[in-house]
């Protein structure tokens, strides 16, 4: 009895116990979201018309799934980097939001909310905290251009006006149509020119599939699942989808957003620039409400680019985006004694000994007989000294070679040796000995010839 008064009395001020982890949980969750909301500033609707005018014409199964995806918008960067890689394969597998992976079967959509990842997280926040006044912008917005007569009935979208709403649903029951229009033209003037309607035209046709399980419900200003239960353009595309447990689940009835996106900075300094339904409005009231500079806490700024191909928090050196290596700990030296660290000298390694190159000879005359000497009897060999301790072993060469134990001292040397006896000039050679005749001819006398007689005097 006294526990049903103390819930009683509980409950009629506002306060409910809930024992139990998941009774706390439920608290913390509370909490937080009170927190968000109580730093959150709201968008004025003026901003909000500027700022929903690029996507307020969209079939209402499209833009369900935009609102919601908006709130997710690092997966939205994920999801298009995905579709430009490998196009719709695997989309229906991947990790992201049920609403992502509908955005992503429409390349045109998604590339347009990650090209602009600001606008995509304003509209987001929106969405989260003022889902009431992001409704009435859009049919506010919708109701401009019905009047200047730019939304009607195509053979790509049907206009419906009911209750006072104005919805927008795809004509075909197998294909949807993505409008593309000039926001600063179809919300104030007629956009036919010359007979032809230039200011608003359907990008290509895109396949109605089970992902759009979401539609608008004006009345009560509000986004629901359908499960493929329903009248109108769900009716007529029923028959021609394909149910899965991927997108047709009851465990989807509650819509998942995502309430941290208000935390997400924004720079609304470039938001500014969406003022095509009021000129005069912009977004300086919000650039006032952040944060200084010096009042943001320290640190980086975030970039998804830099983080996602190196580590931004490495120093800027050769191992920038990869794993520093380790060096191996070097052996602890072994102390000296300091009397013997005063007293033993340095130890110095010995130097090779060179044996000098053997100097020319000069060359002996020709045909003189050499008389050949004695060859020496050879002496007995000293033994062979212990050779030195090799030196300490150097690094290895640049172009991997092994000459660790060459000495320029001793190449210098050699090299020395070598110019001396190229400049040394060679000893003038002997004059060869006049060689003896084979055949000698006689020598000349005053005899006379024993053959001719003598002649006498008279």
């Amino acid at each position: 009895m006294q526990k049903a008064l103390a819930f009683l009395l509980a409950f009629s001020i506002g306060f409910v116990p809930v024992v139990g982890a998941a009774g706390a949980r439920a608290g913390a969750a509370l909490a937080g979201a009170a927190q968000d909301q109580s730093s959150y500033q709201n968008y004025t609707d003026d901003q909000l018309d500027n700022m929903l005018a690029p996507i307020a014409l969209y079939p209402d199964p499209l833009l369900a799934q935009v609102l919601v995806a908006a709130t997710f918008p690092d997966q939205i960067d994920e999801a298009n980097r995905w579709v430009r890689s490998y196009g719709q394969n695997g989309v229906d597998d991947q990790p992201w939001d049920v609403s992502v992976r509908a955005v992503a079967h429409y390349p045109t959509v998604l590339d347009m909310m990650d090209s602009d990842l600001d606008w995509t997280t304003t509209v987001g926040q929106a969405y989260v905290y003022q889902s009431t006044d992001v409704m009435s912008s859009i049919q506010r917005l919708r109701a401009m251009a019905e009047q200047q007569g730019n939304l009607v009935t195509t053979p790509q979208q049907q206009v419906v006006n009911q209750s006072g709403y104005i919805y927008i649903w795809p004509a075909s029951p197998e294909y949807i149509y993505v409008p593309v229009y000039d926001p600063s033209i179809v919300f104030f003037q007629r956009a036919y020119f010359g007979g032809i309607f230039a200011g608003y035209s359907f990008g290509p046709a895109f396949v109605i599939g089970v992902w759009l399980n979401l539609d608008f419900d004006w009345g009560r200003r509000r986004v629901y699942y359908t499960g493929w239960q329903g009248s109108g353009w769900i009716a007529r595309s029923r028959s021609h989808i394909r149910i899965n447990s991927i997108y047709v689940n009851p465990r989807l009835s509650n819509i998942r957003i995502n309430r941290d996106v208000v935390q997400r900075q924004v720079n609304f300094q470039d938001m500014s620039r969406y003022r095509s339904i009021h000129r005069n409005v912009n977004f300086q009231n919000r650039i006032r409400g952040q944060q200084t500079p010096a009042q943001r806490p320290a640190g980086r700024v975030p970039n998804k680019i830099i983080d996602r191909n190196i580590n931004p928090n490495q120093p800027l050196d050769q191992f920038r985006g990869y794993r520093r290596p380790t060096p191996a700990p070097a052996p602890a030296a072994r102390p000296m004694p300091q009397q013997q660290q005063r007293t033993s000298p340095r130890p110095q390694q010995p130097r090779p000994t060179t044996t000098p190159m053997p100097q020319r000879q000069p060359q002996q005359p020709r045909n003189v007989p050499q008389v050949r000497q004695p060859r020496p009897a050879p002496a007995q060999r000293a033994p062979a000294a212990r050779a030195p301790s090799p030196p300490a072993e150097q690094p290895p060469n640049a172009f991997g070679r092994g000459d660790s134990s060459f000495n320029t001292r001793t190449a210098s040397q050699r090299g020395q040796q070598s110019r001396q006896q190229m400049n040394q000039r060679p000893a003038a050679r002997p004059a060869p000995a006049p060689r003896p005749a084979a055949n000698p001819a006689p020598a000349k006398t005053n005899r006379p010839s024993p053959q001719a007689p003598a002649r006498r005097k008279p």
